[in-house]
This record gives C-alpha cells, structure tokens and sequence, in this order.
C-alpha cells in the first residue's frame, strides 16, 4: 500500500505539482493569446479572422470539448466508487470526445489551407495555427493518457485506490478544455 505525501497545504505533493505545471502551462496559453492579441488585425494581406472562420463548426467542436469535460468528471466518479464498467465508459467516451475535437481541428486546418491561409500567409495565420496547434497538441496528449489510463483499468490496475491518478489526469483535462473556451472567445468571437 502506498501512502500519500501530503504537503503543508494539506494536498497530496502530486497533485500540488501538478497544480504547479497547470500554472506554467497558463504562462505558455497566456504568452501564445498575448502574442494572438497583439498582432491581431496587422496582417497585410492574405485571409483574415473574419473571412475564413467558421464559427457554426468550431461551436460544435467546443461544446464536443465541453461535454468531454463532463464525461471526464463522471470517470472519476466511477473509479473513485469502483465502478469498473462505468469507469471504462466514461473514459473512453472522454477520450472518443477528444479524438472528436481533434478531427473537427484538422478539417478546420485543412480547409484553411486550401482557402489560402498557412503559418507563413500571414501575421494571423501565424499566431492561429501555432496558438490553435498547440492547443490541440495539449488535446491529444490528454487522449494518450486517458487511453492510457483506459488501459490500466482493463488490466485491472485503476481501482478506488488509483482515483487520485484519474483525478490528476482530469485536472490536466478541465485545463485544456479552460484553455479552449478562452481560445475560442478572444479568436473566434471577438472580431
């Protein structure tokens, strides 16, 4: 049995330097939306925001995120009642949502590039597609881990006293869901 190193916070030290990395990671979300703001209606030629995004179909993929939220919240619950089944339901929904998100990024990405739009077209495909790409690099790290984490429950290694594992990996989960609807708002909506 293993004993948890509690901090003087009163939190369990891995989940306290987890909180420390989600902090670092608000520094890098925060320099790429900083650097998006800045240079935000400057390019001189080529598509612009307005131009090209299409919000009907980025809503879909950000409300898809949302829910993966929400699926992830009901894995947690389930591992953290013993919940075997449930447990596996819920993280291969939160994940199947993620891969969700992720395909809804690439057909965006790839119809911009036939419209014209590339890292290199301009100031705003610069600062959207590495701001975008980042994110969705974030994404698709977290649907490794929750596969990951799906696959330890098959092998019967994600029990009650594995929840705080889960619980870590949907901290990282609701941060990158937060990260999106910031994205979202500042690229999408406010033009």
């Amino acid at each position: 049995m293993t004993h948890a190193h509690v901090t003087s916070t009163g939190l369990d030290s891995r989940k306290l330097a987890f909180w420390t990395f989600i902090g670092s990671e608000c520094l890098l979300f925060g320099s790429l939306i900083s650097t998006y703001l800045v240079y935000k209606g400057r390019s001189v030629r080529g598509p612009t925001p307005h131009e090209i995004l299409n919000i009907p179909v980025t809503s879909v993929s950000t409300f898809d995120l949302l829910m993966s939220s929400l699926a992830m919240v009901l894995a947690l619950a389930a591992v953290a009642r013993g919940d075997r089944v449930w447990a596996r339901v819920w993280l291969a929904a939160t994940a199947f949502l993620g891969l969700v998100f992720l395909g809804f990024q690439a057909y965006e990405f790839t119809s911009f590039v036939h419209e014209g739009l590339t890292i290199t077209t301009n100031l705003f495909g610069s600062t959207f597609f590495t701001l975008t790409g980042f994110h969705g690099g974030h994404v698709a790290v977290g649907v490794v881990w929750l596969l990951t984490l799906l696959v330890r429950s098959f092998q019967g290694k994600l029990g009650p006293d594995k929840a705080l594992n889960v619980e870590i990996a949907g901290l990282y989960w609701h941060f990158v869901d937060v990260v999106w609807i910031v994205i979202f708002t500042v690229v999408y909506l406010l033009q």
